[in-house]
């Protein structure tokens, strides 16, 4: 049933669970030979039991559309992605390395701006960022942390390099359902579960607790905790939903909280009124307060800034980490990281060129066949254009709104991204392009998820794996590096 593709063995791609020469790679064998003794018939009603607990535990994700929004079960695949520990251990070191850095300098842009006086990054790729916000100015939220949550996007070349494709520090989402597709697995897999040792992911529910609780302006020993969603047809407000339950958090929407005149956040529900000290917030920065930001928001809570302002409420991710979420300042964060932490990025930045630079733009606009050019604002896969794969009327098009605004476009190389097996709809078993986003937690310390949402791309040839543009996701286990129990 398994079989090893021309483009793996002539080197083309990395496969994550195959060598070129059709061996396992090391922590896969045991997976492998599973996989292989799998009947067709067997690999069906796998399928059936995955597709069951999928539909029985709700999980779903909401897909907008010009008609209408579509409620979707979440596609999960049946075949796990694995990396083994000690490489793991590599890359969580640097996932943490990297939000330490980003952190500093979010606190410093917001306060001394040290790294644009020393011109490190250039002071109008900051102040111009549609995420910078002025209010935030002079603030130092609790332990100088800005960004309290990152997912960053992992993608692995065709010589087996791991390189972060983006960082997300505003509202990144995917988390929910990386536990849940580990549930998932362990009801249709516990043969697989038990003969293997896979770091758990159980933890980071308890870790994202204790992250949102140290925040707390007020030393008690049961902070309030809400999520503030913008509601249900939020395409992630599965999500939401599930980490408040997991944390044992409240779910409210902006009309459920007031500001008072002590510049303190409350509650309102059904036994009274309570004071609420840390806000996680699942709405853009913009709409987060029509008092001081956008007055048109209905989703925000008048009088929220001060607040937050005033040291009288937690909010995270703060308001204003978006700047470090920008794809343009993602090009400078290898030398963010060497201006304030002294060292070198554990993990490497994928080669990117900035089209509000004279001669980068004029390379991309020579190449933009070969190139990935995408929006820097944007995510969920929206406004991208993969060169080899676009129309000539797509290359013209975004070639004119590169000359309208350069500063909004970046481009990347097409990285041959690594593949894993994956099951097709009649039941195949096939390489497809992975990519994988972790989970990184910061308040007085850091934690990072045992693992992360592995995204595929289930489109054969596809080198876009969001759900939103039709990929699905895998179950990502870090396994010891004898793979055995």
């Amino acid at each position: 049933m398994i079989q090893v593709t021309s483009e793996i063995a002539a080197g083309q791609f990395f496969d994550e669970l195959i060598k070129a020469d059709g061996r396992a790679r090391p922590g896969a064998d045991s997976l492998l030979n599973f996989l292989k003794d799998l009947s067709p018939e067997v690999l069906s009603e796998k399928r059936k039991a995955l597709e069951a607990a999928i539909k029985s535990q709700g999980i779903s994700f909401l897909v907008y559309s010009d008609s209408m929004n579509i409620d979707r079960s979440w596609p999960l695949d049946l075949v796990p992605r694995v990396m083994r520990a000690s490489e793991w251990v590599h890359t969580e070191r640097g996932l943490k390395q990297r939000l330490k850095a980003l952190n500093l300098f979010l606190n410093d842009v917001y306060n001394d701006q040290l790294v644009i006086r020393d011109a490190i990054v250039p002071e109008e790729l900051v102040t111009e960022s549609p995420h910078f916000i002025e209010l935030a100015c002079g603030v130092r939220p609790p332990f100088d942390t800005w960004a309290h949550v990152c997912g960053s996007d992992l993608v692995r070349d065709h010589t087996g390099k791991l390189f972060v494709l983006e960082d997300n520090l505003r509202v990144p989402s995917g988390v929910s359902y990386m536990l849940e597709n580990r549930s998932v697995m362990k009801q249709v897999y516990p043969e697989l579960f038990r003969n293997h040792q896979i770091l758990p992911v159980s933890q980071y529910a308890s870790d994202l607790l204790d992250m949102l609780n140290a925040l707390s302006p007020r030393p008690v020993d049961h902070p309030v905790i809400v999520v503030l969603t913008p509601g249900i047809y939020n395409s992630a407000y599965f999500e939401h939903s599930y980490l408040a339950q997991q944390v044992g958090a409240e779910l409210v929407q902006g009309s459920d909280l007031f500001v008072d005149t002590d510049d303190c956040v409350y509650m309102k529900a059904v036994e009274g009124v309570s004071r609420v000290d840390v806000i996680y917030r699942r709405i853009d920065d913009t709409f987060l307060d029509p008092e001081s930001l956008n007055p048109d928001s209905v989703l925000g809570v008048p009088g929220l800034m001060r607040a937050w302002r005033a040291g009288k409420v937690a909010i995270a991710n703060a308001p204003g980490s978006g700047v470090a979420d920008d794809k343009v300042l993602y090009a400078y964060v290898p030398e963010i990281i060497r201006y304030y932490l002294g060292e070198e990025p554990l993990l490497q930045n994928v080669p990117t060129y900035l089209c509000s630079d004279p001669e980068q733009r004029a390379y991309v606009l020579d190449h933009m066949d070969e190139l990935v050019v995408k929006p820097a604002d944007a995510s969920g896969g929206y406004g991208i254009i993969v060169g080899p794969h676009a129309t000539d009327e797509d290359l013209v098009s975004r070639r004119a709104e590169i000359l309208e605004n350069p500063r909004v476009w970046i481009a990347q190389p097409t990285l041959a991204i690594s593949t894993t097996l994956t099951v097709t709809d009649v039941g195949d078993l096939v390489p497809r392009h992975v990519d994988l986003r972790p989970f990184v937690l910061q308040s007085s310390d850091q934690w990072c998820s045992a693992g992360g949402l592995c995204r595929v791309a289930l489109k054969e040839g596809s080198l876009v794996v969001n759900s939103s543009q039709g990929g699905g996701s895998k179950d990502f286990w870090v396994v010891a590096d004898e793979g055995l129990v």
